[in-house]
């Protein structure tokens, strides 16, 4: 078993790809120590991807690119900005909410950032806005997005956990919205400290025409939400819902979307699909392995040896989650850790659901942290900033995230309490 995870760090260190580390791990302890048969390996693997809760995963990707692609993205702005631009430090404010409207769509936090962040940060840089405030607030407000649902990481935790996907997403939606009421307290804060104005007068008229001009995008999370909620559909149909919704919206209704740009994004959404499954598909071989050698129980013993209390048990997770997040991408930390952490949490009393709220919480933390932090990359590419500045211009804002985690940590019903009221 030492060979197994030797060869896994070692392959993750020397820069191959998160699959190959993993699947590469496992054939060489499958083959040269345990003699496995070909085919229970192959069954393995065959078995992680062959889940219908997985097909939410090509839907929600294909869903969140049509948003970004067929121009939706602007009606949300502009439906923020008419609705919350008028406070001090305005355009903040309007980074934080076109992020919750845009969550409800999309589902990733590279989404967001790739897709509403190219809007936000040039509009905050047109109003004065310091370079590095209007890119560290487009990563904090994009952590948002797989927390409200619908969330692509929610729906692989909730497979690779066993957990119902419904009251995950259910347990997210009060959440993401404490982190952003978190956000624009910061945003508040940072205007009276650097002397920050209004950005608009407040209309009526501009507020009642940007609603009208977003109504039909605004209906997309109301379209999720409300069919999950009320049993019309699985977690798995209201993806299939949100794209059908967006292909009216850029086809039909805007008329934004045409069909080479449709073509496009049907590549680009088998492509990042292929991506995703395979990862799920080599982390359920790496996971069986562990579970089969006893590995995990081991851990958990471990673990539990140390202390028993629920809380301190999260606190250790939630660092071990924070580390793992620096170096690892979320699906790939998902598939792997999944199966290591939840029989410590089964045995300690913590609540499934409220944990799956937490670990997605802290790897989108990890998100915006160096070396491997994608939002870090893709905003660095967006503003024309080096990396580095990039990394030091979101520091200050892992502040209100890390105290919106150890809130959720500390305090079940922020998670548990819709779930409960809906689905028990």
């Amino acid at each position: 078993m030492p060979l197994l995870l030797i060869v896994f760090l070692v392959l993750l260190l020397i820069g191959t790809p998160i699959f190959v580390a993993l699947g590469g791990a496992s054939l060489i302890y499958t083959v040269f120590l345990s003699r496995v048969p070909d085919f229970v390996v192959l069954h393995r693997m065959a078995g992680g991807v062959d889940s219908f809760p997985l097909l939410a995963v090509p839907f929600f990707i294909f869903a969140g690119n049509l948003m970004n692609t067929a121009g939706i993205t602007n009606r949300i702005y502009d439906f923020a900005a008419a609705a919350v631009g008028w406070l001090r430090g305005g355009l903040g404010h309007v980074n934080v909410v076109g992020s919750v409207i845009f969550a409800g769509m999309s589902g990733t936090a590279v989404a967001d950032a790739g897709g509403l962040g190219a809007i936000e940060i040039k509009a905050m840089q047109d109003h004065g806005y310091d370079k590095k405030f209007a890119v560290g607030m487009t990563a904090a407000s994009s952590t948002i997005g797989p927390i409200i649902p619908p969330s692509l990481p929610m729906v692989i935790f909730g497979v690779m956990a066993n957990v119902s996907i419904g009251q995950l997403f259910a347990a997210g939606l009060v959440p993401g919205l404490v982190i952003a009421a978190a956000l624009m307290v910061y945003v508040t804060w940072y205007a009276h400290r650097y002397g920050i104005g209004r950005d608009q007068a407040f209309r009526w008229r501009q507020l009642g025409v940007s609603f009208v001009g977003a109504v039909p995008a605004l209906l997309t999370p109301v379209i999720i939400i409300g069919g999950m909620s009320s049993g019309a559909f699985t977690p798995t149909e209201a993806a299939v819902a949100a794209c059908a919704w967006a292909l009216l919206l850029g086809l039909l209704l805007y008329r934004s979307l045409s069909w080479r740009q449709f073509y496009r994004i049907t590549l680009e959404t088998i492509e990042t699909t292929a991506s995703v499954l395979i990862i799920v598909g080599a982390a359920s071989l790496f996971g069986w392995i562990l579970t089969t050698t006893r590995v995990t129980e081991t851990l958990a013993t471990a673990l539990l040896s140390v202390t028993t209390d629920p809380l301190l048990l999260l606190l250790i997770i939630n660092v071990l989650l924070l580390i793992v997040g620096c170096f690892m991408e979320t699906i790939a930390a998902i598939s792997i850790l999944v199966p290591i952490l939840m029989p410590v949490v089964t045995k300690a009393g913590i609540d499934p659901v409220q944990f799956g709220i937490v670990m997605v919480l802290n790897l989108m933390i990890g998100l915006l942290t160096p070396p491997v932090g994608m939002v870090l990359f893709v905003l660095a590419r967006v503003a024309k900033m080096s990396f580095d500045r990039t990394v030091m211009a979101v520091l200050p804002l892992l502040i209100p995230l890390l105290i919106v985690l150890a809130l959720i940590s500390l305090i079940p019903p922020l998670t548990l309490w819709l779930p409960t009221l809906w689905y028990r």
